[in-house]
């Protein structure tokens, strides 16, 4: 599992990630993501060059999905403020989650909503990934020994990104979807048919 924790000292590098939008998947080249990569033949040197501008493309427009459970969904909406903008970088939230590819998970999921988390992810087309924001979502939070509480959104979902917190700022889920763009830049999608023999 890929766990994201800031560290006191990364929320200054954030705020100029942040004002500078040197994370965001509009300016970067396809052709730097994956510059270690060194194809031997002409089928790999076409995939790879596949595989960076797929990554590219979807790197520079996240669609998440908001699953706001609890409070940790008004820092969701900060994200969205002109303070971050979030547009600037390509990240539009949709309503719908047959148009998102990112779901964030925000909040206490209790046992009888967790069916329902379960259904929206399946109804996200692939390629998906889940960001769990804050505590209750992470692990249950405060109210981990809660009869009715999931301990952590990880038991009904695959997640890819943790971003710690109670209630997380907006800052640490900038940082995480900067992670999560990280992270999708080093994907190989088209390895699933190819196999080296």
């Amino acid at each position: 599992m890929f766990r994201t924790r800031l560290a006191q000292g990364e929320y200054a590098n954030l705020r100029q990630l942040v004002s500078s939008g040197q994370e965001g998947g509009q300016r970067n080249h396809p052709a730097a993501l994956t510059a270690d990569v060194k194809p031997s033949s002409v089928v790999e040197y076409a995939l790879t060059t596949f595989d960076q501008l797929a990554n590219w493309s979807r790197n520079g427009s996240m669609w998440p999905l908001t699953f706001a459970l609890a409070c940790c969904g008004i820092e969701m909406m900060h994200v969205s403020m002109p303070r971050y903008d979030q547009d600037r970088l390509g990240i539009i939230f949709r309503a719908s989650p047959r148009q998102a590819d990112v779901m964030i998970v925000a909040g206490t999921v209790t046992n009888k909503m967790a069916p329902a988390v379960r259904q929206v992810y399946d109804q996200m087309p692939e390629p998906r990934w889940v960001i769990s924001m804050g505590s209750c979502a992470n692990g249950g939070g405060y109210y981990h020994y809660s009869y009715s509480v999931v301990r952590g959104v990880d038991r009904i979902l695959p997640v890819d990104i943790y971003v710690p917190g109670c209630p997380p700022t907006a800052e640490a889920l900038m940082y995480g979807i900067f992670q999560l763009q990280r992270k999708i830049r080093g994907n190989r999608p088209s390895r699933i048919w190819y196999r080296k023999k």
